[in-house]
């Protein structure tokens, strides 16, 4: 795909980040200020494992004497605004940036990444090939690394075992969708302030959309047929709207159209909730004695399937260099050292192995004390990572790549819009059909643009 085209869109979408951007000044996090030497900026998601890595920065900037870092951490929602704006626009501010495998090709193509390949290879015990194949590919363009994990994800699904051996329940192997939805009625107890189960809900393509794609691309769903042909009014898209939406508002947790991975996440590690799907790394939360009150009692099991055997997604928060950078090497040291082996060690070694970033190195999974603490989850973890297929998300033939996301600069704006109707669907506000008609005018604009430009 050739992802320099659509410019206009693509401005569109620069002119939406923008103001993003502008709405969400002086949300700056943690970090070192000034003091001499190279300060290198960066841009983070505020996700707990990128709070444990602010907290050992200090390791960091005592290892190197001549390099301070300042850090900007935002929720996913802002970091996403802010980081295009800044980048796609030139600005300089930032030395690192935390992007995904949506953004790294797409930017490499567009010229605004450093290719790390070089110095990845001549950086000492680095050993870029330990990444997880799956995620090396994800994050290359034309053969070379433009972004390098921190941590990767699937999805999997993650139950209380004592409430289904309480219940009578087994949890299958492999569940299918409606084997779920049948526990979640079993379990869902609202007298005791407890749910069947927590699905997200909130508005952003990469939160209510993460987990629901998934589902459309298990019950046959597509977003554009080859010919890029919207499909989001489809039988099968239906079906599966119509499924998550019923399932969570009969099943699952209060306040469903504004909760996303952090609310499900609390809902689950406090207790208030018998299952939950979403991402791999949400362990970190769960199996954490200091934030859960659940700790050995959760189960885990692959994401649930309809018509297509598989339906885990891949996703991983990465870090790269704009091209704009004036400091890259300090930077690249701080990216070395924050996504290299002994920053993983460091972190099980004094926070505790449930702290580690999970799902980037193949070697993790060997370390002999994470091998014991991640017995439950951890195998799980990497054969849904190996087992994904981005380039094939559904049962039938699609035009793009990616499973819970489409890898288009359209996305940002498309994914965006398509969510906010879908969680104004589950709140109640719209039919799931009129959501769903309102969601096709969006993506035929999409389609409209690449049919026109073959």
């Amino acid at each position: 795909m050739t992802w320099s085209r659509h410019r206009s869109m693509r401005s569109h979408l620069l002119a939406l980040a923008v103001t993003a951007v502008l709405a969400a000044a002086g949300c700056a996090g943690a970090g070192s200020f000034g003091g001499g030497g190279d300060t290198v900026t960066i841009a983070m998601v505020s996700n707990s494992q990128m709070q444990d890595a602010i907290a050992l920065s200090g390791e960091f900037e005592r290892e190197n004497p001549g390099t301070r870092l300042k850090f900007v951490s935002l929720s996913e929602n802002e970091a996403r605004a802010k980081i295009t704006a800044s980048v796609a626009t030139g600005g300089g501010e930032f030395d690192v940036v935390m992007i995904s495998n949506y953004e790294t090709p797409q930017w490499a193509a567009n010229g605004w990444l450093t290719d790390l390949s070089a110095r990845a290879r001549e950086t000492a015990g680095y050993d870029e090939q330990d990444f997880i194949p799956s995620l090396r590919k994800s994050l290359s363009y034309q053969g070379a690394m433009y972004s390098v994990p921190f941590y990767g994800e699937s999805s999997f699904l993650m139950y209380r075992k004592d409430l289904f051996e309480q219940a009578g329940l087994t949890m299958p192997a492999e569940p299918t969708w409606d084997q779920i939805a049948d526990a979640a009625a079993k379990l869902d107890d609202p007298d005791h302030g407890r749910s069947g189960i927590c699905l997200r809900g909130k508005p952003g393509w990469g939160e209510a959309l993460a987990p629901l794609n998934t589902v459309i691309n298990t019950f046959g769903g597509r977003w554009f047929d080859e010919n890029w042909h919207a499909e989001l009014n489809s039988p099968e898209v239906v079906r599966a709207v119509e499924f998550y939406i019923d399932l969570v508002r009969e099943h699952g947790e209060p306040g469903a159209a504004t909760s996303g991975f952090g609310e499900c996440a609390t809902q689950l590690s406090q207790g208030n909730t018998a299952m939950w799907y979403d991402a791999t790394s949400a362990v970190s939360v769960l199996e954490d004695p200091a934030s859960s009150k659940v700790v050995g009692k959760i189960g885990y099991a692959l994401a649930p399937v309809r018509d297509k055997r598989d339906s885990g997604w891949l996703y991983t928060w990465s870090l790269g260099i704009p091209k704009t950078s004036d400091k890259p090497d300090a930077a690249w040291k701080f990216v070395s050292w924050m996504t290299g082996k002994p920053y993983i060690k460091m972190v099980g070694e004094r926070l505790g192995w449930s702290h580690v970033p999970p799902g980037s190195r193949l070697s993790t999974y060997q370390i002999p004390e994470y091998r014991e603490a991640s017995k439950a989850y951890g195998p799980l973890t990497l054969s849904a990572m190996e087992g994904v297929d981005p380039e094939h998300p559904g049962v039938r033939p699609v035009p793009y790549t990616g499973i819970q996301f489409l890898t288009i600069p359209e996305f940002q704006d498309l994914g965006t819009r398509v969510s906010q109707q879908i969680s104004a669907a589950i709140a109640g506000r719209i039919s799931v059909r009129a959501a769903l008609d309102q969601a096709q005018q969006y993506a035929e604009v999409v389609g409209r643009s690449y049919r026109e430009s073959q």
